[in-house]
C-alpha cells in the first residue's frame, strides 16, 4: 500500500501543477467560452478525484465497498479519455501541458494498476466494511489534495454553468442588428478581441483574423473564422466591409526597458503598417477602420478633466498611443473612415478586473498609494456596443474616449469592492513599493487620469454600465 500512497501523492502534485499553471495562469480556462464542455468534464472528474484521494487516505474499502471504489476509478478513467478528446477539439494545448498529461496518465496507470493487482484482491476477500486507517502525514497530505481538487471542481462547475447561460443570451449582442459584414480583425484572441469575435460569429458575420498561430485560432473559434499569419498571405482581391485593429502586446508585464518599449511599439505600429501595406494593394477598400488605442494617450494628469480635445504628454504611454493612432490615420488616404477608440481600464469576465478583486476576496484589499489617483474604466460590453455603432454609423469618425461617465478614485474603487464583497479594506500598498518594483510602469497604478467620454455622450450613446457599482455587481454576480 505504501507504493500506492506515494504514487497517489505524486498524482496530486502533478495535477495541482497542471491546474494552477496551465488551466488558471496560462490560459485562464474558467473564462474561455470555448471551454464550457471541458470545464464541465473537469468539474465531474475533480469531484470524483476528491472522493478517491480522501477515500484512500483514511479507509480500506473491503468486500462490497470495493466495487463502489472500483466504479469511481473506472468512471474517472473514462472521463479522462473524454477530456483528452474535448481538449483537442476546443483548444491547442501547449507542449508543457501535453507532457504533463502524459505523465499524469502514466502515473495514474501505474497507480491503479498496482492497486488492482496487489491490494484490491485482499480487500475483496474480507467482509464488507469501511475500515479506518491512518497513514500519518501522507493521509493528511492526501486530504489536502482532496480539498483542493474538490474546490477546483466546484469552481469549474460554476464557470461552466455561467458560460452556458452566457451562450444562451443573445438579446444583448449588439451585432445582431447589423447587415451581414465581412470583417478583417487583428488582435482577435485577446480579452476584448475574443469576445468581439464570439459575438460577431454568433450574429452571423464572416471573420478573417491575423494571428501568430492560425491553427490555435481556428481551434479557439471552432474553425468558424479564417486565420492567417502574414499580410503576404492575404490576397489583394479579398473584400472586407470593415477592419478592426486591436493588435498589441499587453502593456502591463515586464518592466519597461528600452527593448520592452520598442517591442510594445512595434506590436502596434508594425501591425498597422503591415495593414496599410495590404490596403495600398487591395482592389476593394473597406469602408471603415476601427483602431484600438488607450487613454494613456493623454499621459498621467491627475484630476484634470480630459476629453478628446486634450493633447499628449512627454511620457511613454502617450507616445505609444499617439504613434499608433498616427499610423492608423494614414488609412484615410485610401478613403477609409477611421475611428480611434481610446480605451480606459476595461472591466469584464477575465482581463484585469478579477486580478484587482482577488485581494478583496481574500480580505487583503485596500488602496494603492494615497488612493487619490483617478481610475477611468469601461465595461467590455460597452466597448463591444461602441464598436458595433462604429461599424454601422457613418457619422462616427475620429477619436472617442471609451471610459464610463463615472470615473472614481482608487480609494473609491477599494471602498466599493470591499462593500460589495463584504470584506475589510485595511491594507495599503505604498506607492514607493509599486514604483520600485515596476519602475516607469508603476505610474499606471499610482497616478491617474480623469477621462470624459464627451464625444460618445454628445452622440447620444447610453452606457450599459455607467457607474462602478453596477459594473462590479455584474462581475461579482458572474462569479469571475
Amino acid at each position: 500500500m505504501q507504493i500506492i500512497l506515494y504514487l497517489l501523492v505524486l498524482q496530486g502534485l502533478i495535477g495541482a501543477f497542471d491546474t494552477i499553471y496551465h488551466h488558471e495562469l496560462s490560459v485562464a480556462l474558467p473564462g474561455k467560452k470555448s471551454a464550457q464542455h471541458e470545464l464541465r468534464l473537469h468539474a465531474i472528474r475533480s469531484s470524483l478525484y476528491a472522493l478517491v484521494f480522501a477515500g484512500l487516505a483514511w479507509f480500506e474499502w473491503r468486500g462490497l465497498w470495493l466495487w463502489g471504489l472500483s466504479a469511481l476509478i473506472l468512471i474517472e478513467i473514462v472521463l479522462t479519455l473524454c477530456d483528452f478528446v474535448e481538449e483537442d477539439k476546443s483548444r491547442l494545448l501547449p507542449a508543457t501541458e501535453r507532457v504533463t498529461h502524459t505523465i499524469l496518465a502514466m502515473n495514474g496507470g501505474a497507480l491503479f494498476g498496482h492497486w488492482a493487482i496487489s491490494v484490491a484482491p485482499g480487500w475483496a476477500s474480507q467482509s464488507t466494511s469501511l475500515q479506518f486507517v491512518d497513514y500519518g502525514l501522507i493521509s493528511w497530505l492526501l486530504n489536502l489534495f482532496a480539498l483542493g481538487v474538490g474546490l477546483s471542481g466546484i469552481r469549474d462547475g460554476f464557470a461552466s454553468l455561467k458560460l452556458y447561460k452566457e451562450a444562451k443570451i443573445m438579446n444583448s449582442n449588439p451585432f445582431i442588428s447589423l447587415p451581414q459584414q465581412r470583417i478583417l480583425i487583428t488582435g482577435g484572441t485577446g480579452f476584448i478581441g475574443a469576445a468581439l469575435c464570439e459575438q460577431l460569429l454568433a450574429a452571423g458575420h464572416s471573420l478573417c483574423l491575423l494571428s501568430r498561430n492560425p491553427q490555435a485560432t481556428n481551434i479557439q473559434f471552432k474553425s468558424k473564422v479564417r486565420a492567417f499569419s502574414s499580410w503576404e498571405d492575404l490576397s489583394s482581391r479579398e473584400e472586407f466591409d470593415a477592419i478592426i485593429n486591436l493588435a498589441g502586446s499587453p502593456v502591463v508585464g515586464p518592466r519597461w526597458s528600452d527593448a520592452r518599449k520598442k517591442a510594445l511599439l512595434a506590436s502596434r505600429t508594425g501591425t498597422t503598417e503591415g495593414l496599410l501595406g495590404w490596403l495600398a494593394k487591395a482592389s476593394h477598400k473597406p469602408k471603415v477602420l476601427i483602431n484600438g488605442s488607450a487613454i494613456g494617450y493623454y499621459g498621467c494628469r491627475g484630476d484634470e478633466a480630459l476629453d478628446e480635445s486634450a493633447g499628449t504628454q512627454n511620457e511613454f504611454m502617450s507616445q505609444l498611443c499617439s504613434e499608433w493612432e498616427a499610423a492608423a490615420c494614414k488609412a484615410e488616404a485610401f478613403g477609409l473612415r477611421v475611428v480611434r477608440l481610446r480605451l480606459g481600464l476595461v472591466f469584464g469576465p477575465g482581463g484585469a478586473l478579477p486580478k484587482l478583486l482577488l485581494p478583496f476576496y481574500l480580505g487583503l484589499g485596500g488602496r494603492m498609494g494615497d488612493g487619490l489617483q483617478v481610475v477611468s474604466w469601461i465595461h467590455r460590453d460597452d466597448v463591444l456596443a461602441v464598436i458595433a455603432q462604429a461599424i454601422s454609423n457613418p457619422q462616427l469618425s475620429g477619436a472617442y474616449n471609451l471610459s464610463a461617465p463615472e470615473a472614481v478614485s482608487q480609494a473609491q474603487f477599494a471602498q466599493t469592492a470591499a462593500s460589495l464583497l463584504r470584506r475589510p479594506r485595511f491594507f495599503t500598498t505604498p506607492a514607493w513599493l509599486i514604483n520600485g518594483l515596476l519602475g516607469e510602469m508603476g505610474a499606471l497604478f499610482t497616478k491617474g487620469q480623469r477621462v470624459i467620454p464627451k464625444r460618445l455622450l454628445d452622440a447620444g450613446y447610453r452606457f450599459k454600465y455607467p457607474d462602478l457599482q453596477s459594473a462590479l455587481q455584474a462581475q461579482i454576480k458572474g462569479g469571475h
